[in-house]
């Protein structure tokens, strides 16, 4: 069957992919977060790439095929982006608040007054929930001590990146309807180019012929790729034999040889992260049931596990996985029933598609 035949429902386990993604970066985070910044977790040391790394390309690439699947559908930008403002910013605005005037005034060294007067809080605060201008990561006197020093909240870093993704995919759409004709067939042929052309600079990066593009241009192409493969899911079979292929050419790469591991990654994650989301089905499908706690466990879980680094000096990253995925566990929960949902309900009168979108997730950046 093709992958179109799978898009026609919504019956599918991105919402598994985004869970176990996310908590994969809960796990990756709590090497750098108990032991420093140095730390890498053994995938790190094995194929040159953590976990965290594997997560921001699966939230990126699931984020441009559903999106790009809510666009063609809807075909409004306003709507569009109406959408995505529901989905990313209450649930957001919600955790910075919880930062600033929870966990910050609780574990700053400074006192309280000078702690709520310090005008660093305030411009923490505007940039990290509106992520117009990019994010800030320090907040006064706040896990100075900690072993990662760099951040109190480093996961918000690539959101700024998401949101120019959808601003782009946006601005092509209405630049192509100024076309007269065949407006979606420009968006589309745009889309796939610009997939094709970011995926070969980035195998260019890989080898160091060309040194350019940086952060931007794997989360672009993560997330056209997502795109381009939404718009070609009529040529696209989901086979079984393809998928254990891949998955074959994944498994030599990392045993073997990091540069193969790499091209294979780039060429053939996108396959496999759409088997998994269309062809197991049954009982895994009782996950959907559930809801959609990702984004919470994306916003929660680095300030959790920083607290965790403060409140319990020397814990281990074992322990650290424990503590905090517990805790932001029940965060994520409560998010999704008390800011996310609620949220989404006021698109209902407006919009009918109740699509979830992801988010990228990755390793902090250090300062060394």
């Amino acid at each position: 069957m093709r992958l179109a035949d799978y898009t026609r429902g919504r019956d599918n386990n991105f919402n598994l992919i985004r869970i176990a993604a996310a908590l994969a970066v809960l796990v990756s985070h709590s090497f750098p977060l108990a032991l420093g910044s140095k730390a890498v977790e053994p995938l790190g040391n094995l194929v040159g790439m953590s976990l965290g790394g594997v997560a921001v390309d699966i939230f990126f690439f699931t984020s441009g095929f559903l999106v790009t699947a809510s666009l063609l559908t809807r075909q409004n930008v306003k709507q569009f982006a109406w959408a995505r403002i529901l989905r990313i910013y209450p649930a957001l605005i919600v955790v910075v608040l919880l930062s600033v005037f929870g966990v910050g005034l609780f574990f700053t060294t400074q006192p309280a007054t000078a702690y709520l007067a310090d005008a660093k809080i305030y411009k923490y605060l505007l940039k990290s929930s509106t992520l117009i201008a990019g994010v800030n990561h320090l907040l006064p006197g706040v896990f100075e001590n900690n072993p990662f020093k760099d951040a109190v909240n480093g996961s918000l870093w690539t959101m700024p990146y998401e949101v120019k993704m959808y601003i782009i995919l946006a601005c092509v759409w209405s630049i192509a309807r100024l076309i007269p004709a065949n407006k979606v067939k420009v968006f589309k042929i745009v889309l796939v180019l610009s997939a094709a052309v970011s995926g070969i600079l980035l195998l260019l990066v890989h080898f160091k012929v060309v040194n350019t593009g940086g952060y931007f241009l794997k989360f672009f192409y993560m997330f056209f790729s997502g795109a381009s493969f939404y718009i070609l899911r009529d040529k696209i079979a989901l086979s079984h034999a393809l998928f254990f292929l891949f998955f074959l050419l994944l498994l030599v790469g990392a045993l073997f040889n990091k540069h193969l591991f790499f091209v294979s990654y780039a060429l053939v994650l996108g396959y496999c992260i759409l088997y998994l989301a269309y062809i197991p089905s049954g009982t895994i499908r009782k996950y959907n049931e559930l809801g959609d706690f990702s984004y919470g466990i994306y916003v929660y879980a680095f300030p959790v596990q920083q607290s965790i680094a403060a409140l319990i000096p020397g814990v281990s990253a074992p322990a650290m996985m424990l503590y905090s995925s517990t805790v932001t566990l029940t965060l994520a929960v409560l998010s999704w029933l008390f800011v996310e949902k609620k949220a989404l309900h006021l698109k209902e009168g407006w919009l009918n598609d109740r699509t979830s979108f992801a988010f990228p997730l990755c390793m902090p950046r250090s300062k060394n």
